[in-house]
């Protein structure tokens, strides 16, 4: 069979041989060369119609999360057995694509690279949302009970203690709402252009309203304009992050807010974001909770639910924005970016 056969396998510098006709997108790598084989199936992948030569790619470039594919690479070459890479996300001529990598060494100087379909099986993102569909059906009929409850004190006590009543029927009023969209699977945000600074002040009061002996400071930045979003979500995300903090065993507390031009808000840049910092002197983040700590379920105390972060980042990454943290025992910053439609 000639090397102009169609049918012809691919021969490539380490003597193995890609299959032209198979349906999985496949790559043969190289160590410190990239792609030096790439399929038609993987061609049309990666975007093959817009004409773009994929041979001499290497792993960083076509990571859309490095340095992820590169150390999977270099651990499947290190320890010559294949190494899958779980929901990786690549560079493609139209954009990143998620996918499962498999990289299985040929040699030692050569990986076969696979895209393959994400499994079939519930992710964890999946059985989260099942959960939380649960938990929302389970929750609504104690909310109204709490309500009426909440009524009835509202109309029986005194002029100041009314205001506590009025704060828990509201409260309760937004739970039952945010529990009716996760039951209906409203996933988009009800967006409208919004004082950020009233949001804030509402989580003040709230945090101020427990128990716990805490001391709250305000920094506002009045030069801050509004922001388009959905406020019952970032009022939701803001409070997770406060309770993050007292849990963390905070006493002081500081909501601050910032105008940040020409920010970037992960690999993009933009104009202008409001930036709304929680800042708390508890015990700080957990070292081993460091690459974890925004995954479902993952929680630094024995009775935590892990549920808290990853929620806020879910709902800073619906509008755009992002979540992310600095910390050191005694001081840690949580701070959310959401860009500002101009």
């Amino acid at each position: 069979m000639s090397p102009a056969d169609p049918a012809a396998p691919l021969l490539l510098p380490s003597g193995w041989a890609l299959s032209e006709h198979a349906a999985t997108p496949m790559a043969v790598v190289e160590r410190g060369h990239g792609l030096v084989a790439v399929n038609p199936a993987m061609h049309e992948w990666l975007g093959g119609a817009a004409g773009r030569a994929w041979r001499g790619t290497s792993l960083t470039l076509l990571d859309a999360r490095p340095p992820l594919l590169g150390e999977a690479g270099e651990r499947a070459f290190a320890e010559q057995r294949r190494v899958w890479l779980r929901e990786a996300r690549l560079r493609t001529a139209t954009g990143d694509r998620g996918a499962d990598i498999a990289l299985t060494p040929l040699d030692a100087r050569a990986l076969l690279l696979e895209v393959l379909p994400v499994a079939a099986e519930p992710t964890t993102a999946t059985r989260l949302s099942e959960s939380l569909r649960g938990f929302a059906h389970e929750v609504r009929g104690p909310l109204a009970g709490m309500r009426g409850a909440a009524q009835l004190l509202h109309r029986r006590l005194d002029a100041n203690e009314r205001e506590l009543a009025a704060l828990i029927i509201a409260e309760v009023d937004r739970l039952a709402s945010l529990s009716g969209r996760l039951l209906h699977a409203e996933t988009k945000p009800r967006l409208a252009r919004v004082n950020v600074h009233e949001v804030v002040e509402r989580v003040a009061a709230l945090a101020t309203a427990s128990d716990a002996p805490l001391r709250l400071r305000r920094d506002y930045d009045p030069s801050l304009p509004a922001v388009r979003v959905d406020a019952d979500r970032l009022l939701q995300a803001l409070l997770n992050l406060v309770r993050n903090a007292l849990e963390a065993g905070a006493h002081e507390l500081v909501l601050r807010t910032r105008a940040e031009h020409a920010a970037r808000i992960g690999e993009r840049a933009v104009r202008l974001a409001a930036r709304i910092d929680v800042v708390d002197d508890g015990r700080g983040v957990p070292a081993e909770l460091a690459d974890t700590l925004y995954e479902p379920l993952v929680s630094g105390r024995a009775d935590g639910s892990g549920l808290g972060l990853a929620l806020a980042r879910e709902i800073a990454r619906e509008h755009g924005g992002e979540l992310g943290h600095a910390s050191r025992p005694g001081a840690t910053v949580f701070s959310l970016l959401l860009p500002v439609d101009e």
